[in-house]
């Protein structure tokens, strides 16, 4: 951890009051850190510590004779002190009750289940990021006619999931199309992302346009639309909403009732856990570091999900600021990790 200027009884002094704050959520006393013994040292030098603390941005009081309760830079500071402890301690969890063995190629039930361990495991809101169809690597592709100015894409990636997304283009094929032009992207493309089909189409403009020109035309314009729709409306999973419901008061009820009805902000939820998705094996986002005022009361974990060389999505869980980050942090790691597993064994 970089310096901060704390003092290793500091540390201890300011650890210690975010565990009594996350497990009780009461403001901690000088006297009560005394009981606890914390530091071989007086109430009056633990109640200057907590003074310098409170000066430092770490801690605040709620009220004048009340003790002292975490400000979200006291939060991160504890979260990164368990971020930085290698490796994640196991979390106390059950996880063989759960099965994350499915079907052969069934991604949504696959995802599905993870957000239902999230949440019930964490008792808190689990998410899981469902990968952009356009930015998986494809071993087979088909196009299919469901209405006039909809097709569905059918896509086995490489590690043999099935993925589908309809999409809805003003570029009108019939049938026999789709069929010519799924079976050109599987002959020259299989292996590569529909968005670097789309790219590499555009450099080879010239070589096709003369003898296909109305065909590659249309297919163009199929998969700008395909692309442009698929970054639009990232797919987020969302299980537990009762669970981090009940954990608010009137006020942040009515915010957080906002973002499960209102489309626009879980889309604008969904951009930022596609945004922050990193190679960091558990990232944790605490109160207003998320930027989404809706979420401004919650801490947000999570982590990605993929295979070595590739991340196709992230999960994790949405909680208030007082969760229990010693088990939600390995709880969300390791269900990313099992998670990446399964679909590994699918090869």
């Amino acid at each position: 951890m970089k310096n901060t200027g704390l003092r290793e009884k500091d540390r201890f002094i300011l650890n210690a009051i975010v565990e009594h704050y996350l497990k009780l959520g009461k403001a901690v006393s000088s006297g009560v850190l005394f009981q606890k013994k914390i530091i071989p040292d007086s109430p009056a030098t633990i109640r200057n510590i907590m003074a310098k603390l409170e000066e430092m941005g770490y801690l605040y009081q709620p009220h004048a004779s009340a003790g002292r309760v975490p400000t979200d830079m006291g939060l991160r500071f504890y979260v990164n002190s368990l971020l930085d402890a290698t490796p994640l301690a196991l979390a106390q969890m059950n996880l063989l009750t759960y099965d994350l063995s499915v079907k052969k190629g069934d991604l949504n039930t696959l995802l599905h289940q993870a957000s239902r361990i999230l949440a019930d495991q964490s008792d808190s809101l689990g998410f899981v990021l469902s990968p952009r169809i356009s930015k998986m690597h494809f071993n087979h592709l088909r196009f299919i006619k469901i209405a006039e100015n909809k097709v569905m894409i059918i896509l086995v990636t490489n590690f043999n999931l099935v993925m589908t997304e309809i999409v809805t283009s003003e570029v009108i094929f019939i049938q026999a199309e789709l069929d010519r032009a799924s079976q050109f992207l599987n002959m020259n493309f299989r292996g590569k992302m529909l968005m670097e089909v789309r790219d590499c189409l555009l450099t080879e403009l010239p070589k096709y346009k003369f003898k296909f020109e109305q065909a590659f035309n249309k297919l163009m314009g199929f998969l700008k639309d395909s692309v442009v729709q698929d970054e639009r409306e990232s797919s987020i999973i969302l299980q537990g909403t009762a669970k981090l419901i009940d954990k608010f008061d009137a006020f942040g009820l009515d915010k957080l009732k906002s973002l499960f009805q209102n489309f626009e902000e879980k889309a604008n939820l969904a951009k930022l856990l596609s945004d922050v998705i990193s190679l960091d094996r558990v990232k944790v986002l605490i109160g207003s570091e998320s930027n989404l005022p809706l979420i401004s009361e919650c801490s947000l974990v999570l982590s990605h999900y993929g295979e070595p060389s590739q991340v196709f999505g992230s999960v994790g869980i949405i909680g208030p600021k007082r969760i229990p980050y010693k088990k939600i942090i390995p709880l969300v790691d390791n269900v990313a990790k099992k998670l990446s597993q399964t679909i590994s064994q699918q090869l």
